[in-house]
């Protein structure tokens, strides 16, 4: 279903029982998904979905995420993605999307930066020569609220605190780790009993380099005074993603 404005894609999601966590509250990971949906569905509409770009040798990788939310959807809750393309750069262009109820109460907002790369050269793709750089004509000036991804520096020195090594459930269908995967694996950092008390406020997550199968992850985790600051290297060494996790 598509709102009324013609640039704004609306996408109805219901959060089934196995979406939700022990809470009873749609998992940040599912959450990821219907946006990451949301987003193809709109861009697909609009001739610059994936599977289009796929046949040219391209395709969409997230390169930042950041999303606020006054409260997420509950178990059997139906709610609505709204989203809309805010700039278009060269290498780069802003998405954002809009959560609400079926009352129409807003639940939360996100914003994120998408690249285009090509599929042969892992490199990404300039935008603007695109379609006769076409993809501009989608741009709306459309508010979003919430600020955008911050830049993301931990101390240094700093220990892994848990190591894993990415396995077929963390590959997506471009071949490296999942931007959903690292975000449950940030999450599964903290304990049950967090959850219990706090939910997540805000959280941001910058995807630096690839990841593929068999590279180990180690996540250097540096505990702030209002946020987790979590690094994930590969093998010890390159950082390929940085997150701010704020509980409320």
């Amino acid at each position: 279903m598509t709102e009324k404005h013609p640039l704004i894609g609306e996408y109805t999601f219901k959060v089934e029982p196995f979406h939700a966590d022990f809470m009873g509250r749609l998992t940040l990971g599912t959450l990821g998904n219907y946006l990451l949906n949301s987003a193809g569905f709109h861009a697909g509409e609009r001739g610059f979905g994936i599977n289009s770009l796929n046949e040219r040798h391209y395709t969409w990788v997230l390169s930042r995420l950041a999303l606020e939310m006054s409260r997420y959807p509950r178990r059997d809750e139906t709610f609505r993605v709204r989203t809309w393309v805010e700039n278009v750069y060269r290498l780069f262009t802003d998405r954002n999307f809009e959560l609400v109820d079926e009352r129409g109460g807003v639940m939360g907002y996100a914003r994120s930066v998408w690249a285009m790369i090509d599929l042969d050269t892992r490199r990404p793709a300039d935008l603007l020569a695109m379609h006769e750089g076409h993809i501009t004509d989608y741009v709306t000036d459309r508010p979003c609220p919430i600020d955008k991804p911050s830049r993301l520096k931990l101390a240094p020195g700093l220990e892994p605190a848990r190591s894993l090594t990415a396995r077929y459930s963390d590959i997506d269908i471009n071949g490296h780790v999942n931007s959903v995967k690292y975000i449950e694996h940030i999450l599964d950092l903290f304990p049950l009993e967090r959850f219990e008390r706090q939910r997540v406020g805000r959280f941001e997550i910058a995807y630096v380099a690839e990841a593929r199968y068999g590279d180990r992850l180690d996540f250097a985790v540096d505990e702030q005074a209002e946020a987790t600051l979590v690094e994930i290297r590969r093998d010890g060494t390159e950082a390929v993603a940085r997150s701010k996790v704020i509980f409320i």
